[in-house]
């Protein structure tokens, strides 16, 4: 069934199109449900309750962009009003201290899963500044907008974030093979 069909029998309630809907984007979702939840449990959740309302909103899909981006969107957004009813961790700090760099390599020994368990256990507003800003590739000024938080909180979180998985990361990395570079302060 082409995507455009799917869509439109998932407008009328049909269940064999959701459940082809489900079955083709289930693994994407899970996957970027992971990034911003705490573990697999609260992923899972999050997948059904992003499920439920991409079927009661899909009619409001206009065709513009990605389908699967639309989707995703979703999915992060879900995840993130769990989280905001939480009271979020803000720590300001002076922006000329937010220059250092943090870079893991491609080769890094360390499995995927790995790094997605190092991330899930940050704190949540850094997990999902860290998530958003870095992962999908959001500006500090609409993770603020998203978060409800300022600009700058956005920025010291974000920072905070990378020296907690810095300092995750190469533990891990002794571990398991030294082939994280880290720069900066």
């Amino acid at each position: 069934m082409e995507k455009e069909e799917l869509i439109k029998r998932c407008i009328k309630y049909d269940r064999i199109a959701q459940n082809e809907l489900f079955r083709r984007y289930k693994n994407t979702l899970f996957f970027t449900s992971l990034k911003y939840c705490r573990n697999e449990a609260d992923a899972e959740d999050n997948l059904h309750d992003a499920f439920i309302t991409i079927f009661q909103k899909i009619k409001t899909f206009k065709n513009k962009g990605s389908f699967e981006g639309w989707m995703k969107r979703i999915t992060i957004y879900k995840a993130i009003d769990k989280y905001k009813t939480e009271k979020p961790i803000t720590v300001e700090i002076k922006n000329d201290t937010l220059e250092d760099n943090f870079e893991v390599d491609a080769d890094t020994d360390l499995p995927l899963e790995m790094l997605l368990k190092i991330i899930q256990e940050l704190p949540d507003q850094y997990r999902l500044v860290f998530n958003l800003y870095q992962m999908d590739g959001y500006s500090h000024k609409e993770v603020s907008q998203m978060l409800s938080i300022s600009e700058n909180t956005s920025k010291s979180n974000f920072h905070r974030a990378k020296l907690i998985l810095r300092e995750k990361i190469t533990n891990a990395a002794i571990t398991v093979g030294p082939k994280i570079r880290t720069h900066g302060k």
